[in-house]
C-alpha cells in the first residue's frame, strides 16, 4: 500500500499513518509494518488531497474570528460576536 501524508517531520507522518490505519481500517499497531518513509517532491505527489495545498496563493477563510476588542472588559453580560 502506498500512502502520502503532509506533515512537518517523518515521525509525525508515521504517527498519522498509525492513526489513520487504526481509525479507518481497524489495524492494530502491532500488525502494521512500515517498510520505508521517504520525502516526496511536490511534483511527484499522486494524491489529490495532498496536491491541493501546493498552490502558493492558497487562502483559508476565517468564518468565526473573535475580535480582540470584545474582551477588554473582564465580566461581560453578552456573548461575543464571532462573525463579521
Amino acid at each position: 500500500m502506498y500512502r502520502e501524508y503532509r506533515e512537518l517531520s517523518k515521525a509525525e507522518a508515521v504517527t498519522s499513518l498509525y492513526r489513520e490505519m487504526a481509525s479507518r481500517h481497524r489495524v492494530r499497531a502491532r500488525s502494521l509494518q512500515v517498510i520505508s518513509v521517504d520525502e516526496v517532491a511536490s511534483k511527484d505527489c499522486k494524491r489529490k488531497y495532498v496536491t491541493a495545498f501546493h498552490d502558493s496563493n492558497i487562502k483559508f477563510p476565517l468564518p468565526h474570528r473573535v475580535l480582540k476588542s470584545q474582551f477588554k472588559n473582564t465580566f461581560v453580560a453578552e456573548r461575543p460576536n464571532t462573525c463579521y
